[in-house]
């Protein structure tokens, strides 16, 4: 990076700390810490929420999501303005009427203590794991910039995370949000500027959709029901409500981020205000992707997108393999190339019947240059053993270091950094303020004092910010890093959100019933995902079924009168 770049990126970083902290100092109590006070208007409210959800994944992942798959993975979010609905009318006005300082507080007193407590372990793993990826998400920019060591830089993004969490809890995570995601949304509307700028100058927008569209890359709905695509119109609408009526309304991250409201207005403002904005930004983020893509038809690409691996294997044994297959890769670009000039010629001239030939032609050649691609990730595979073959994360990050102007490439580093951030600092502190409020202080010390409370909530901080930090160690190990954190999530949301709907809707039903519902859902969304192939985003159905289902029926059978 030049120096223009790093003076960009310090000083987008240290404004937005410096600032926050500074406003929110003086942070002494266990509720101010924890809670985070009752004063946040609904625009902090809702930055707030959209940033913790926003992480670094988002703007390094999504665009190479796009890039490969297109812009179907916006699905996912079809059933969230729904749930938002849902949550405001029905579910914050009873966490506000019961001040809770956790979502799990609640179900003590609807059930029992070891449903409570089971229900806060389930977040707990999910969110912490979650953390870990959230960290490595960006170590892939800074140790690709600067040189360093993946795992060293996993350790520094997190340490930094840590301190800065501990420095202020829920107050500062949510007003320093607020500062992170303005930088978020305007750096992505500038690099869809630039890359927009690179294309070639007569194509037009409506000619660059055809020819991503041509491809595959612009069905956004799918119609079809088959259980085993990951993103259709139904299981958005599904299992997309499903997950957000979990994360948002069950996810101590997210309900952290409103128990701070003013008033109950602000908070269902906020929500709502996240329910409106969030697909929209998201169609803006997957839309990079696809303009990358439409850039990469014009200007060759990589055949390995994460480059400093393939040059690597340039020093292996199989290094003739390698030239043969780069001199190769560049034949069949210089093909495809021609197949996108004969298209956006014939688009040029209206021509319907030249434009369908075109077409087909097309989609031969990038038939061709994929069946390349694939036999580089094979090559490479045996020409350095171990190596990580899923190079999808590194398509956005590559074309920004590669091609982005001085100024720019900090401001979009600052982006990433902002967003790992915001989302791992939320979610260090749901960590830390769910296991002092609902196992520790219930369980070990429930007479302490209140800076003892303090105290431990900053350490229990440090805890799992050091799990985050050695998970993050295996994220390499994970498929499409987008993905792979919402699969994570689909695996304990769906339980989770059935013992809360069983709270609030099912009053018969009482503490064991729902506490063994709760298990043995968990255990068949775990066995659903390990033996069969279908999308994630039923998970969340099935577990939360499974839930009211069985704890009904146990509640019945418990509730039947004995035979003599």
């Amino acid at each position: 990076m030049r120096p223009v770049d790093w003076a960009v990126l310090l000083g987008t970083i240290a404004a937005i700390v410096i600032y926050g902290t500074w406003k929110e100092r003086g942070v002494n109590t266990s509720e101010a810490y924890l809670r985070g006070g009752s004063d946040l208007k609904w625009y902090t409210i809702g930055l707030s929420i959209m940033a913790t959800q926003a992480s670094a994944i988002t703007f390094l992942s999504l665009p190479g999501q796009a890039y490969e798959d297109g812009m179907g993975f916006l699905q996912f979010y079809f059933g969230l303005p729904i749930a938002m609905v849902i949550l405001s009318a029905l579910i914050v006005p009873i966490y506000y009427r019961l001040k809770v300082y956790t979502a799990y507080e609640y179900l003590e007193g609807r059930f029992d203590r070891k449903t409570r407590q089971l229900t806060a372990l389930l977040f707990l793993l999910s969110r912490g794991l979650a953390a870990g990826i959230s960290i490595y998400a960006p170590s892939i920019v800074l140790s690709t910039v600067l040189g360093w060591p993946l795992q060293l830089t996993n350790l520094i993004i997190g340490g930094v995370v840590v301190l800065y969490t501990v420095s202020g809890g829920t107050r500062v995570v949510s007003r320093t949000q607020t500062y992170q995601m303005i930088v978020m949304l305007g750096g992505m509307a500038a690099a869809a500027v630039f890359i927009w700028s690179q294309l070639p100058r007569d194509l037009s927008l409506g000619h660059a959709v055809r020819l991503a569209g041509t491809l595959g890359k612009m069905k956004i709905v799918d119609y079809s029901v088959r259980a085993d695509t990951r993103y259709t119109l139904w299981s958005g609408l599904t299992g997309g409500l499903f997950v957000a009526l979990a994360y948002f309304g069950t996810d101590q991250s997210q309900v952290q981020r409103y128990l701070s409201g003013a008033s109950l207005a602000e908070s269902r403002i906020g929500l709502l205000m996240n329910g409106l904005v969030k697909i929209p930004m998201q169609f803006l983020i997957l839309f990079v992707g696809v303009m990358l893509f439409v850039f990469y038809q014009f200007n060759k690409p990589p055949v390995f997108f994460n480059v400093p691996e393939w040059q690597k294997a340039h020093a292996t044994a199989r290094a003739g393999e390698v030239r043969s297959l780069d001199a190769e890769w560049d034949a069949v670009f210089a093909a495809k190339r021609g197949r996108v000039d004969a298209l956006v010629t014939a688009l040029d001239r209206g021509d319907p019947a030249a434009t369908a030939r075109a077409q087909t032609d097309l989609r031969a050649a990038a038939a061709r240059s994929d069946t390349v691609r694939r036999r580089a990730k094979k090559l490479l595979a045996s020409a350095r053993p171990g190596v990580e073959l899923k190079d999808a994360d590194y398509i956005f990050i590559g074309f920004v270091l590669a091609h982005f102007p001085a100024g720019l490439l900090g401001l979009l580093i600052a982006v990433i950094l902002c967003a790992s951030m915001s989302a791992t600092a939320s979610a260090l502190s749901a960590l830390g303020s769910t296991t002092v409020v609902d196992l520790y202080r219930p369980t070990f010390r429930p007479e302490a004092s209140d800076h003892h409370y303090l105290v431990a909530g900053r350490w229990f901080t440090v805890l799992w910010g050091a799990l985050a930090v050695s998970f993050a160690a295996f994220a390499a190990l994970l498929d499409n890093l987008i993905q792979a954190v919402n699969i994570l999530g689909s695996l304990f949301y769906g339980p989770m959100l059935g013992v809360f709907l069983v709270g609030f809707f099912i009053r018969r039903v009482r503490g064991s019933a729902v506490f063994w519902a709760a298990l043995l859902a968990e255990a068949l969304v775990i066995a659903v995902f390990a033996l069969t192939s279908i999308g994630f985003l039923w998970y969340n159905v099935i577990g939360c079924g499974a839930v009211v289902g069985l704890a009904s029926l146990f509640q019945l059978l418990a509730a039947a009168p004995k035979k003599l």
